[in-house]
């Protein structure tokens, strides 16, 4: 079992930036396919940025850049730099771990990021 641990969402006024970390408990995180989702209210849970074990990033349109993603293995820890943000960008975030051997997702209890002047 895998815990994930998600900080740094907030309130921020539109144009601004937010950067949320991860934390995992796994000894074993370098293996990891990680990424970030959001859910806003009354819409699907959507992925906003997936980093995989060798540090190949995927992002959706609608954030390709002005989200990054990355990954401190020694720190067991995901990031996601978002900058430029949009009401729009309005959410909770959660934060995944993909064991490619297993195919088993983890989740973050989720933060969450309100984009509002």
């Amino acid at each position: 079992q895998v815990q994930l641990v998600e900080s740094g969402g907030g309130l921020v006024q539109p144009g601004g930036s937010l950067r949320l970390s991860c934390a995992a408990s796994t000894t074993i995180f370098s293996v990891y396919t990680m990424g970030w989702f959001r859910q806003a209210p009354g819409k699907q849970r959507e992925v906003v940025a997936a980093i995989t074990s060798s540090g190949s990033t995927t992002y959706p349109d609608s954030v390709k850049g002005r989200f990054t993603i990355s990954r401190d293995n020694a720190k067991n820890t995901v990031y996601l730099q978002m900058n430029s943000l949009k009401p729009e960008d309005t959410a909770v975030y959660y934060c995944n771990a993909y064991q490619p051997f297993t195919k088993v997702h983890y989740w973050g209890q989720g933060t969450q990021v309100t984009v509002s002047s």
